[in-house]
């Protein structure tokens, strides 16, 4: 080595960048170490090193030297990879996950990948699937296949199977409820009496299709000096709705046409807020229809179902659990946890949905969040 590129360590680092680029190791890393000696931490080129090192197998140097990069650029998407493959090569399949984790999260982030990293990344995500499925299975051995749907969920969790969901009402926050998906109807009496009408209710929506589905509307529609809302169903008729109240109103028209369905809403505890609610209607979704993703605006109601016209393959997803409609089983959930729906199947799907208040929130609070609600209303 001649005594300017030793007196330059800047001149040392591109003599091993360019040793590296001309597949000769050992000489990079002969200059690398040396340039890595005198520069400042942050001048130097550490996962070059790292490249080095590796292609001579000396695995823990090539480590270290991600390390130290690490230090410098926590969330740097190459170096995470790196990391999680010299680990995965050391058998640890944890810390490799781990890494590769980081990595797809930083991904996730940016919104891309660097061209070649691309068969690295690809690497990582498939060696996850694989870890996270023998990390179940070595979780079982222990825990044994008679767990709780609690637990079985809280393993899936943990293994990565499922995604963890909470409340995130897009208008009105309450503190303190329980991030609790689907509640049972059983804890709600007033159903017995819903559902033993839904024979009349069948038959009352079968006339109302029968001339045409007139009193059938998009669900998602424009209002007077708001802007547009963003969801490709605006105006759509494959997610229509057939109102009873709406926004604190009778829809005179249609509750003529169906006294059955209005005296099934008798029986049900709705959220009554002047000039906001009741809400109830008819929602019916077309085949092929898809309801994206989407939070409610408060996580102080609950959203019920009823079906009255079921569809094979048609779904319900709240949070990581995903329901269909079966004949006879409302479906009580809170609907500020990300949601969404979908018709996969060959016919229509219509239910019954209405709003009641969440059973955990006292009497007075309620008359609160109303008067908030009125006032907002008026500004």
């Amino acid at each position: 080595m001649n005594n300017a590129m030793t007196s330059d360590p800047r001149a040392t680092l591109a003599a091993g960048l360019q040793a590296l680029q001309q597949r000769d190791p050992a000489r990079a890393a002969s200059l690398l170490r040396e340039a890595a000696s005198a520069l400042p931490r942050e001048a130097m080129n550490w996962v070059a090193l790292s490249n080095a090192e590796m292609a001579l197998g000396n695995r823990d140097a090539a480590e270290a030297a991600l390390d130290r990069q690490l230090e410098l650029a926590p969330r740097d998407i190459g170096t995470l990879l790196m990391k999680g493959l010299i680990r995965e090569q050391a058998g640890d399949p944890r810390a490799a996950s781990s890494f590769y984790q980081a990595a797809t999260n930083q991904a996730a982030v940016s919104g891309d990948v660097p061209a070649p990293l691309v068969g690295l990344f690809n690497h990582a995500r498939a060696f996850m699937v694989s870890s996270n499925g023998e990390f179940e299975a070595h979780l079982l051995e222990h825990l044994g296949n008679d767990l709780s749907p609690t637990m079985a969920e809280a393993v899936e969790l943990l293994t990565g199977k499922r995604e963890l969901y909470f409340q995130q009402p897009s208008v009105f926050y309450y503190p303190g409820l329980p991030q609790k998906r689907f509640y049972d109807p059983a804890d709600f009496p007033w159903f017995e009496p819903m559902l033993a009408m839904v024979p009349a209710m069948q038959a009352e929506l079968a006339e109302v299709l029968s001339v045409g589905a007139e009193g059938f509307s998009p669900y998602v529609h424009r209002r007077p000096h708001r802007p547009a809302p963003n969801s490709p169903l605006l105006d759509s008729e494959e997610w229509t709705a057939f109102h009873f109240w709406r926004d604190g109103e009778v829809q005179q028209e249609n509750a003529a046409r169906c006294p059955a369905t209005m005296e099934a809403l008798g029986h049900a505890p709705l959220v009554r807020i002047e000039g906001r609610s009741p809400n109830a209607h008819w929602s019916r979704l077309l085949t092929g229809a898809h309801i994206a993703p989407h939070v409610g605006m408060l996580n102080t109601r609950l959203i019920c179902h009823i079906p009255i016209l079921t569809a094979p393959d048609c779904w319900l997803r709240v949070g990581s659990e995903r329901r269909e409609w079966i004949d006879g089983v409302p479906l009580v959930f809170d609907d500020s946890i990300e949601h969404e729906a979908k018709n996969d199947g060959p016919q229509e799907r219509v239910i019954l949905l209405f709003e009641i208040w969440r059973p955990e929130i006292d009497a007075a609070d309620r008359e609160a969040i109303g008067r908030i609600f009125q006032a907002i209303g008026e500004v």
